[in-house]
């Protein structure tokens, strides 16, 4: 007979019944169904227990030496009725379903325990790898706005603390010489549309025109840069005839000015602004061209000097452009004191000859010496003329230079 009672259940002899082996009858003790024998009855099976096990305690534990060993329920060692398979349930062995042990009792993992570890750590891997590829990915470009401030017209002032250069998309250089604008019709999803561009020379004419958004909606919000929310520059391209405006806007985004247009000839008009599409703030400068009919007769470019005279006021300016660094200008206004105008004390406006290339630069916010200090930087060798916009005592007035880029 095996050493315990349970093995005699779960170990049947030949010509045991299942029943006999499965577990005890309606009524019949654990016990007695544990150790009865083929045709044994229930009363002896318990006498042969008690024959065999004198110490056996009414707790279900049989004592053996000093090493307690409890009875096996033959009911919880019968097999469990086979379980119906799902489709997406793995096919399982003995060996998978049972954990290993080592010497020491400790269970080892299945192999079941040590696929579903490896799973998890190969979750945890991809969804780290994805979070560092956001963090290295996520936010590739981060600009610094100027500091700004909504007003009741629905714009925003904007304080410009630094000298810079207003160019195509924005302000500053590059290591190849500094942005330009003014040559295209259309950018940064923005576009200029004028409502008429024929002029009569000599005569007042109402210029208007919209910047349209993506879609076609004319933009109605801007930002206030230099006390203006739009600063209209009109040159001929042969660059004589320069006005510095401000046109008015409609509330549909309608800007508008009266125009005089001296000579015939191709002028260009650009429009130096910042909207404000979408929460973003998009700085921008767009031009487009504007005929006089007549007979165009171009004028060459003054000599290059450094020395202008203008309404009895003698204006000079110190330092060269150049295409590769930032370089400092200081003007000199003699024969009057110079006043802000326009949140500065000047604002200097270069084109370029042959395709009227614009830059827009603003000075440092304090005179230098009583000079005005500029820097700048040129966008490329060539012929440039500069219009350096100035104010004494209440009147505003234009020098003019040519220079020359090598």
């Amino acid at each position: 007979m095996p050493d315990h009672p349970g093995d005699a259940a779960a170990e049947r002899m030949p010509g045991q019944s299942g029943d006999a082996a499965a577990g005890p009858a309606p009524g019949q003790s654990d016990d007695a169904a544990a150790e009865r024998l083929p045709g044994e009855s229930h009363n002896a099976a318990a006498e042969t227990t008690k024959a065999l096990y004198p110490e056996k305690s009414d707790g279900g534990t049989i004592a053996a030496g000093h090493t307690a060993v409890p009875v096996r329920n033959v009911d919880a060692q019968a097999d469990p009725a086979p379980r119906r398979k799902s489709k997406w349930s793995l096919d399982l062995t003995d060996e998978d379903t049972t954990p290993a042990t080592t010497d020491g009792g400790e269970h080892e993992p299945s192999s079941t325990f040590r696929f579903a570890a490896f799973g998890a750590l190969l979750i945890v891997v991809l969804f780290a790898g994805y979070g560092l590829g956001r963090l290295n990915n996520g936010t590739s470009t981060t600009t610094t706005t100027t500091q700004a401030a909504a007003t009741s017209a629905g714009a925003t002032v904007i304080n410009e603390n630094m000298p810079h250069t207003h160019g195509t998309t924005g302000t500053g250089v590059t290591a190849t010489g500094a942005m330009i604008g003014g040559l295209s019709l259309s950018s940064d999803g923005l576009t200029l549309h004028p409502a008429g561009t024929t002029f009569q020379a000599g005569k007042k004419q109402r210029l208007s025109f919209t910047i349209e958004a993506t879609g076609g909606s004319p933009v109605t919000s801007y930002a206030i840069v230099h006390d203006k929310p739009l600063h209209l520059i009109v040159a001929r391209r042969d660059l004589t005839g320069f006005q510095h405006l401000h046109p008015v806007m409609a509330d549909d985004g309608t800007w508008s000015i009266d125009l005089t247009l001296a000579q015939p000839g191709i002028y260009r008009m650009i429009a130096d602004f910042t909207a404000l599409v979408g929460g973003r703030q998009i700085t921008s400068t767009l031009g487009t061209d504007l005929t006089v009919a007549g007979d165009y007769v171009p004028q060459a470019l003054p000599a290059p000097t450094n020395v202008a005279s203008v309404a009895g006021l003698t204006v000079t300016y110190e330092g060269k452009p150049d295409t590769t660094a930032v370089q400092p200008l200081l003007m000199t206004v003699t024969g009057g004191a110079v006043e802000p105008y326009l949140g500065a004390y000047g604002h200097l406006v270069v084109l370029r000859q042959g395709d009227v290339a614009y830059l827009h630069v603003h000075p440092e916010q304090q005179l230098v010496d009583g000079k005005v200090k500029f820097w700048i930087t040129a966008p490329s060798p060539g012929s440039y003329r500069m219009f350096f916009d100035f104010q004494v005592a209440g009147q505003v007035h234009t020098a003019e230079w040519t220079i020359e880029v090598s």
